[in-house]
């Protein structure tokens, strides 16, 4: 049975996200330099990093960490994919601050309004 939804390509992919973590046995942090690596080698986009980008946050990886998977896979995805990845991991870091700040200043304005009534 299907069901309505305004979002169903996003809806999917997070159930079948979801799915893949109930079924893997590996830890979050290996779990998120794996799938970072399987982006590297796909050349993926910056938004393809940015449903990531909390998670690995959660599992408390470090930059190291992260710098480590590319240097380890550079040999076989090659240095220009490396190169790109490095530059979209940035590109949705910096989307996920912008939106964090959005978020922020949107709750901030709302506090705001409700304190503005009587």
């Amino acid at each position: 049975m299907t069901t309505a939804s305004d979002a169903p390509v996003l809806d999917t992919i997070a159930a079948m996200t979801i799915d893949s973590i109930e079924r893997c046995g590996m830890d979050e942090s290996a779990l998120i330099l794996t799938r970072i690596a399987a982006l590297v080698a796909m050349d993926a986009p910056a938004v393809s990093y940015l449903a990531h980008v909390d998670p690995a946050l959660r599992s408390d990886l470090s930059v190291e960490q992260l710098q480590d998977v590319l240097v380890a896979i550079a040999p076989v995805v090659g240095t220009a994919r490396v190169m790109s990845a490095a530059g979209h991991i940035a590109e949705a870091f910096g989307f996920a601050i912008a939106l964090a700040d959005s978020e922020a200043e949107s709750i901030a304005q709302a506090e705001a309004e409700s304190r503005k009534k009587p």
